[in-house]
Protein backbone atom coordinates (compact mmCIF):
# COMPACT_ATOMS: atom_id res chain seq x y z
CA UNK A 1 0.00 0.00 0.00
CA UNK A 2 1.10 3.20 -0.85
CA UNK A 3 1.20 5.68 1.94
CA UNK A 4 2.07 9.58 1.69
CA UNK A 5 3.22 10.60 4.60
CA UNK A 6 0.86 12.78 5.96
CA UNK A 7 -1.67 9.69 5.89
CA UNK A 8 0.17 7.74 7.32
CA UNK A 9 -0.85 6.06 11.01
CA UNK A 10 1.91 4.59 12.73
CA UNK A 11 0.84 4.59 16.38
CA UNK A 12 -0.21 0.98 17.45
CA UNK A 13 -3.04 1.80 19.83
CA UNK A 14 -4.21 3.39 16.76
CA UNK A 15 -3.94 0.93 14.35
CA UNK A 16 -5.31 -1.92 16.46
CA UNK A 17 -8.37 0.38 17.45
CA UNK A 18 -8.97 0.63 13.80
CA UNK A 19 -8.79 -3.31 13.37
CA UNK A 20 -11.14 -3.96 16.36
CA UNK A 21 -13.63 -1.10 14.70
CA UNK A 22 -13.10 -3.34 11.13
CA UNK A 23 -12.62 -6.54 11.94
CA UNK A 24 -13.80 -8.42 9.21
CA UNK A 25 -10.46 -8.95 7.24
CA UNK A 26 -9.00 -10.23 4.12
CA UNK A 27 -5.93 -12.88 4.06
CA UNK A 28 -4.00 -13.24 1.40
CA UNK A 29 -1.02 -15.26 1.03
CA UNK A 30 1.79 -15.69 -1.54
CA UNK A 31 -0.33 -17.97 -4.06
CA UNK A 32 -2.76 -15.18 -4.18
CA UNK A 33 -5.58 -17.20 -2.57
CA UNK A 34 -8.10 -15.18 0.05
CA UNK A 35 -10.53 -15.84 2.47
CA UNK A 36 -12.11 -13.12 4.57
CA UNK A 37 -12.86 -13.74 8.59
CA UNK A 38 -13.23 -11.63 11.66
CA UNK A 39 -10.36 -11.22 13.38
CA UNK A 40 -9.52 -11.03 16.95
CA UNK A 41 -6.19 -8.40 17.21
CA UNK A 42 -3.75 -7.70 20.65
CA UNK A 43 -1.15 -5.66 21.45
CA UNK A 44 0.81 -7.82 23.65
CA UNK A 45 3.37 -6.70 26.51
CA UNK A 46 6.01 -6.13 24.24
CA UNK A 47 4.20 -4.29 21.97
CA UNK A 48 3.84 -6.52 19.33
CA UNK A 49 0.64 -6.76 17.37
CA UNK A 50 -0.90 -10.46 17.37
CA UNK A 51 -4.16 -11.62 14.99
CA UNK A 52 -6.45 -14.27 15.66
CA UNK A 53 -8.87 -16.14 13.41
CA UNK A 54 -10.18 -19.53 12.28
CA UNK A 55 -11.78 -20.91 8.72
CA UNK A 56 -13.30 -23.94 8.26
CA UNK A 57 -11.57 -26.82 7.63
CA UNK A 58 -13.40 -27.53 4.17
CA UNK A 59 -11.69 -24.19 2.88
CA UNK A 60 -8.43 -26.07 1.31
CA UNK A 61 -6.40 -22.32 2.11
CA UNK A 62 -5.59 -23.78 5.43
CA UNK A 63 -3.70 -26.64 4.13
CA UNK A 64 -1.04 -23.80 2.84
CA UNK A 65 -0.65 -21.18 5.28
CA UNK A 66 0.75 -22.98 8.53
CA UNK A 67 4.58 -20.98 8.82
CA UNK A 68 4.22 -19.00 5.65
CA UNK A 69 3.97 -15.04 5.42
CA UNK A 70 0.63 -13.27 4.64
CA UNK A 71 -1.56 -10.14 4.46
CA UNK A 72 -4.32 -9.39 6.09
CA UNK A 73 -6.46 -6.17 5.01
CA UNK A 74 -8.77 -4.08 7.08
CA UNK A 75 -10.81 -1.79 5.59
CA UNK A 76 -12.55 1.24 7.22
CA UNK A 77 -14.98 3.76 6.74
CA UNK A 78 -14.58 5.15 2.81
CA UNK A 79 -16.84 6.98 0.60
CA UNK A 80 -16.49 9.12 -2.47
CA UNK A 81 -15.46 12.96 -2.46
CA UNK A 82 -16.82 15.08 -4.88
CA UNK A 83 -15.17 18.17 -5.83
CA UNK A 84 -18.29 20.96 -5.49
CA UNK A 85 -17.32 19.72 -2.07
CA UNK A 86 -14.41 21.74 -2.00
CA UNK A 87 -13.85 25.48 -1.61
CA UNK A 88 -10.90 26.23 -3.97
CA UNK A 89 -11.92 25.25 -7.43
CA UNK A 90 -10.74 23.72 -9.73
CA UNK A 91 -10.91 20.41 -8.41
CA UNK A 92 -11.23 16.47 -9.14
CA UNK A 93 -13.16 14.06 -7.34
CA UNK A 94 -11.29 11.58 -4.91
CA UNK A 95 -11.67 8.66 -2.65
CA UNK A 96 -11.24 8.96 0.90
CA UNK A 97 -10.32 5.83 3.56
CA UNK A 98 -8.84 4.70 6.15
CA UNK A 99 -7.09 1.21 5.79
CA UNK A 100 -4.52 -0.67 7.82
CA UNK A 101 -2.72 -3.92 6.34
CA UNK A 102 -0.92 -6.04 8.58
CA UNK A 103 2.14 -8.78 7.33
CA UNK A 104 3.67 -11.78 9.14
CA UNK A 105 4.23 -14.95 9.82
CA UNK A 106 0.89 -17.85 10.23
CA UNK A 107 1.02 -20.56 12.60
CA UNK A 108 -1.75 -23.14 13.22
CA UNK A 109 -3.38 -23.00 16.84
CA UNK A 110 -4.07 -26.47 18.60
CA UNK A 111 -7.96 -27.37 19.36
CA UNK A 112 -7.64 -25.56 22.62
CA UNK A 113 -6.25 -22.48 21.35
CA UNK A 114 -8.78 -22.29 18.79
CA UNK A 115 -11.40 -22.94 21.00
CA UNK A 116 -9.81 -19.91 23.21
CA UNK A 117 -9.95 -17.44 20.47
CA UNK A 118 -13.33 -18.33 19.26
CA UNK A 119 -14.57 -17.70 22.96
CA UNK A 120 -12.85 -13.92 22.33
CA UNK A 121 -14.65 -13.58 19.19
CA UNK A 122 -18.30 -14.07 20.69
CA UNK A 123 -17.51 -12.34 23.23
CA UNK A 124 -16.34 -9.19 21.45
CA UNK A 125 -19.39 -9.40 19.44
CA UNK A 126 -22.21 -10.98 21.48
CA UNK A 127 -20.85 -11.95 24.83
CA UNK A 128 -24.51 -12.78 26.41
CA UNK A 129 -24.33 -15.95 24.19
CA UNK A 130 -21.83 -17.02 25.99
CA UNK A 131 -24.42 -17.94 29.04
CA UNK A 132 -26.76 -19.13 26.30
CA UNK A 133 -27.34 -22.86 26.23
CA UNK A 134 -30.43 -22.99 24.58
CA UNK A 135 -28.55 -21.29 21.60
CA UNK A 136 -25.07 -22.73 21.49
CA UNK A 137 -24.70 -25.62 24.14
CA UNK A 138 -21.58 -26.52 24.60
CA UNK A 139 -22.15 -30.13 23.26
CA UNK A 140 -23.03 -28.41 19.96
CA UNK A 141 -19.86 -25.74 19.82
CA UNK A 142 -17.55 -28.79 20.70
CA UNK A 143 -19.05 -30.78 17.76
CA UNK A 144 -18.56 -27.39 15.19
CA UNK A 145 -15.14 -26.94 16.31
CA UNK A 146 -14.05 -30.28 14.96
CA UNK A 147 -14.91 -28.36 11.35
CA UNK A 148 -12.56 -25.53 11.61
CA UNK A 149 -8.95 -24.62 12.06
CA UNK A 150 -7.51 -21.77 14.03
CA UNK A 151 -4.66 -19.64 13.37
CA UNK A 152 -2.56 -16.83 14.37
CA UNK A 153 -0.82 -14.25 12.39
CA UNK A 154 2.55 -12.82 13.93
CA UNK A 155 2.73 -8.89 13.08
CA UNK A 156 5.92 -7.91 12.31
CA UNK A 157 5.46 -5.02 9.80
CA UNK A 158 2.36 -2.84 9.71
CA UNK A 159 1.16 -0.08 7.33
CA UNK A 160 -1.85 2.10 8.07
CA UNK A 161 -3.49 5.16 5.94
CA UNK A 162 -6.03 7.78 6.82
CA UNK A 163 -7.09 9.24 3.91
CA UNK A 164 -9.13 12.47 4.67
CA UNK A 165 -7.96 15.91 3.24
CA UNK A 166 -5.69 16.21 6.18
CA UNK A 167 -3.60 17.99 3.42
CA UNK A 168 -6.74 20.96 1.95
CA UNK A 169 -7.74 23.63 3.69
CA UNK A 170 -10.07 23.92 6.84
CA UNK A 171 -12.20 25.39 4.37
CA UNK A 172 -12.46 22.50 2.16
CA UNK A 173 -12.32 19.64 4.96
CA UNK A 174 -15.49 21.98 6.38
CA UNK A 175 -17.22 21.11 2.83
CA UNK A 176 -16.34 17.45 2.86
CA UNK A 177 -17.93 17.11 6.37
CA UNK A 178 -20.81 18.67 5.29
CA UNK A 179 -21.62 16.56 1.86
CA UNK A 180 -20.45 13.27 3.77
CA UNK A 181 -22.84 14.12 6.58
CA UNK A 182 -25.80 14.95 3.95
CA UNK A 183 -25.27 11.92 1.99
CA UNK A 184 -27.71 9.57 1.56
CA UNK A 185 -24.97 6.70 1.90
CA UNK A 186 -24.56 5.03 5.38
CA UNK A 187 -21.00 4.61 4.80
CA UNK A 188 -20.20 8.18 3.81
CA UNK A 189 -21.93 8.75 7.04
CA UNK A 190 -19.68 6.68 8.75
CA UNK A 191 -16.00 8.80 6.91
CA UNK A 192 -18.02 12.08 8.41
CA UNK A 193 -18.37 10.40 12.34
CA UNK A 194 -14.48 9.19 11.69
CA UNK A 195 -13.09 12.97 10.79
CA UNK A 196 -14.90 14.20 13.16
CA UNK A 197 -13.86 12.16 15.94
CA UNK A 198 -10.29 13.08 14.17
CA UNK A 199 -11.61 17.07 14.22
CA UNK A 200 -11.36 17.90 10.67
CA UNK A 201 -13.59 19.72 8.83
CA UNK A 202 -15.13 20.89 12.35
CA UNK A 203 -16.39 24.27 13.38
CA UNK A 204 -17.21 26.99 10.60
CA UNK A 205 -14.36 27.72 7.56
Amino acid sequence: MHVEKHFQLTDLGELQNIIAQNSFGLLVTADLSATHLPFVCELDENGKLWLYAHMAKANSHWKTIDNTRALVVFNGPHAYISPSWYDKKPAVPTWNYVAVHCYGDVHLLDEGETAIRMHQLVSHYEPSLLKDEVTMPEAFQHRLRQAVIGFKLEVNDVLGKEKLGQHRSHEDQVGVLSGLTNSTDPMANLLAEYMQARNLGNGEA
